[in-house]
């Protein structure tokens, strides 16, 4: 194995997300991983399913839904991120390989790690040379900081991430690149272009989980001249290995190469299908059918098979060992919120973890196989300082625990139960089927749950507005949590830190304010050692739920059906999915 962590800092740490040296171009078996010449069931989880460099042939990509955005500033579905490795490269970006390893970053347009100085708050990168757009133009530092300037003109393209606006503005107000009148023409000044080949980022503070912020795709780079403002997304200049040269919206994408891509200068694609072709249905059964029958590749929703071709996969042992069910990445579960009595207890909250029946939520959810594992904390198990096996509450056991849930009732002061009312998403089959199954368990201690369900569309402005939650007697809110980056910062700090509460759009739906939990993310927003900011991690998720704020369903699984000529499949942990930009076809067709 070549890949390794490094001591890139000018202060002689290793930036705690961890960097890898990529290897160029090379099977994943070269990365770390294993290899697999058999197709079994859940093989990609863990190793590379037919690895091969064979080129040629066109991949056939379906989906049950268009991108929000293919704009890489605009998109935030997950499907999107992982798409954009095709077209769109960035200073650093995720390894290619499954597992543990596929988690570090590793230099992609950047030569190198980043040098960043001894007080942690400048990071400087060097560009490697002959890196070129689709149409032969050179990608320079400067097309690199006009794709992060996109990010704060979020009048005219929302709908992505705005962490780089948190990190990055620091009082200057600036109003993205449309709106720019600053006559020296500096732009965002907290990102220095000394020279084509130097980008230089500076932080108002230290913050450890920074390269991850440009390992998303809207950090990657955008030419000036071809920026169309919100029709951008249209016709997105191409920096990877692949460009757009169709999009019908809601019916069809096409991808073929891009001629100015040098496969010398990317470590991290294969590259290895001529063309790459999106089909947009509706109809999720008929994709499904497709699927199976292997005149479609893959879905790149990678939410699971519908309930008929699932039980199909299942039941044949043929089609089974050309299945996955990866965890997603995704916890599902409820929030209890502190400020609707008598969840202002704690242990009116364990009440309702201990009287909750984890099979019955689980099966609500789909059972182990299409809803996930058991949920036993609240860090999923592609996070860092994670431990699937800590279990507080005995979760695990898959039964409710009546006579603590009883106990917890007495000590909260509620021997005889109360009421309370369980908020939940109309659009979300499972979501209301969970509902349903905690109402039951909650019934046997005598806790009386009305279930109110609202327009999934509204979800910001009815559990995600604490003033209406405090207003509606929200006790019980449903939800789910994926991680925009694979940190524990970059999935807990926005359900659990008392800063994160919003008034509208919050996700901290707890409404958590405990300064000790707000404490550890400072501390981890510093700490630029990988094993102490997973420690760190540990605290967080360990006060969390001794706080019992949350009740875990399940740590999210979902059934994906790959067709059998594919090569090079796994699944890449970053995504809860397979990595699309590895996968060839073995028949050339």
């Amino acid at each position: 194995m070549v890949s390794k962590t490094r001591v890139v800092a000018a202060a002689g740490v290793a930036v705690a997300l961890g960097f890898t040296a990529a290897c160029g171009g090379g099977s994943s078996s070269d990365k770390g991983s294993t290899s697999s010449g058999k197709s079994e069931y859940n093989a990609a989880i863990t190793s590379v399913v037919n690895p091969g460099d064979k080129k040629g042939g066109t991949l056939n990509l379906w989906t049950a839904q268009d991108a929000d955005f293919w704009d890489p500033v605009r998109g935030y579905y997950a499907f999107v991120w992982n798409m954009n490795r095709l077209y769109t490269r960035k200073l650093v970006d995720y390894s290619a390989a499954p597992g543990k390893e596929g988690l570090k970053l590793a230099p992609d347009l950047a030569q190198s790690e980043p040098e960043i100085s001894a007080d942690k708050k400048t990071y400087t990168f060097k560009l490697k040379s002959g890196i070129k757009f689709d149409d032969g133009s050179p990608i320079t530092s400067k097309d690199i900081k006009y794709g992060v300037e996109r990010v704060f003109a979020q009048d005219v393209l929302p709908g992505g991430p705005t962490y780089m606006i948190e990190q990055l503005d620091q009082g200057q107000k600036y109003p993205g690149p449309y709106k720019d009148t600053d006559p020296n023409k500096l732009g965002l000044k907290s990102v220095e272009t000394p020279d084509d080949s130097t980008i230089i980022f500076k932080l108002a503070k230290p913050f450890a989980d920074f390269p991850y912020l440009l390992a998303m795709p809207g950090s990657g780079p955008v030419p000036q001249k071809r920026d169309t403002g919100a029709q951008y997304t249209s016709k997105p200049a191409a920096s990877g290995p692949y460009m757009m040269s169709e999009y019908q919206p809601g019916k069809i994408v096409k991808f073929v190469r891009n001629p100015n891509w040098d496969p010398s200068t990317d470590t991290i694609r294969k590259a290895l299908p001529d063309a790459i072709n999106v089909t947009i249905t509706t109809n999720a059964d008929d994709m499904d059918s497709r699927l199976v029958a292997g005149t479609a590749d893959l879905d790149i929703g990678q939410t699971g098979v519908q309930a008929k071709a699932r039980a199909e996969i299942l039941q044949d042992p043929k089609k089974k060992a050309n299945s996955d069910a990866p965890a997603t990445g995704f916890i599902r579960y409820a929030a209890m919120s502190t400020k609707v009595a008598p969840f202002d207890n704690v242990d009116c909250r364990k009440a309702v973890i201990y009287a909750s029946d984890p099979t019955a939520l689980q099966t609500a959810r789909g059972g182990p196989v299409a809803g996930g594992d058991i949920g036993t904390n609240m860090l999923p198990p592609n996070i860092g300082g994670s431990d699937p096996a800590y279990d507080p509450y005995g979760r695990a056991q898959g039964k409710p625990q009546v006579d603590k849930a009883k106990a917890a009732l007495a000590a909260c002061g509620k021997p005889s139960g109360f009421n309370t009312i369980i908020a939940v998403r109309n659009n979300k089959p499972a979501e209301v089927k969970t509902a349903e199954a905690l109402q039951a368990s909650l019934a046997t201690i005598g806790v009386k749950a009305t279930i109110d369900q609202y327009d999934g569309a509204q979800v910001s402005s009815v559990v995600g507005a604490p003033d209406n939650v405090h207003k509606k007697g929200y006790g019980i809110m449903i939800a789910g949590w994926g991680a925009d980056w694979p940190s524990g910062t970059g999935y807990l700090q926005a359900l659990v830190d008392s800063r994160f509460i919003q008034k509208n759009g919050n996700y901290n739906l707890a409404e958590v304010a405990d300064p000790a939990i707000d404490g550890l993310f400072d501390q981890a927003s510093q700490e630029t050692d990988l094993t102490k900011a997973q420690d760190l991690y540990k605290q967080v998720n360990t006060k969390v739920m001794e706080g019992a704020y949350y009740l875990p369903f399940v740590f999210d699984k979902a059934l994906n059906y790959r067709n059998p000529r594919l090569t090079n499949v796994y699944i890449h942990d970053a995504f809860g999915m397979v990595d699309f930009q590895a996968v060839g076809v073995s028949d050339g067709k």
